[in-house]
């Protein structure tokens, strides 16, 4: 159980950057300290490193509220799917009848939950080492290029999700 409760917290903290990408420095340095029991020091912080958080945090964090978006519609949809989208069962998946389209999309849906929050966690992890990155000056430069390249990613997972038929 404790790796679920590590793993959520983690996810938590993914979700919570889009609201501390525009929140006070001091209040971005605390979260990390009391969710996730991670301390972040102070070592030189200018503007530009404050924007270029608020800007790369931002991105990843709308990236994560969008797969938090799509967890919940594949739960709902799977569980739902008699309601929702069971116009042609007999040739989806779990067919030919409805008892079987409805408990393959239902298991879909509730088994790629921890598929979900590990995806949700491992954002929450780059999250960490992105302000480490830019407010400490410390660990590896890859968070930056990697949250830029995340955010561009999600843009365009979203306009192909939408433009969808």
């Amino acid at each position: 159980m404790r790796p679920v409760r590590s793993l959520a917290r983690w996810a938590a903290y993914a979700v919570l950057a889009l609201p501390l990408a525009v929140a006070p420095v001091a209040v971005r340095m605390r979260v990390p300290r009391r969710r996730l029991r991670e301390p972040i020091r102070r070592r030189g912080i200018t503007r530009v490193r404050i924007v270029a958080h608020s800007v790369l945090s931002a991105g990843v964090g709308l990236l994560a509220w969008f797969l938090v978006f799509l967890a919940v519609v594949a739960l709902v949809r799977g569980l739902g799917y008699p309601l929702v989208a069971a116009d042609d069962y007999e040739n989806s998946w779990g067919g030919p009848t409805l008892a079987g389209a409805w408990a393959v999309h239902a298991a879909l849906g509730v088994g790629l939950l921890p598929v979900w929050l590990a995806a949700l966690a491992g954002l929450g992890a780059l999250q960490l080492r992105l302000i480490r990155q830019l407010f400490e000056r410390a660990g590896p430069a890859w968070p930056v290029p990697a949250a830029l390249v995340l955010a561009i990613a999600g843009v365009f997972f979203f306009l192909s999700w939408l433009s969808q038929a």
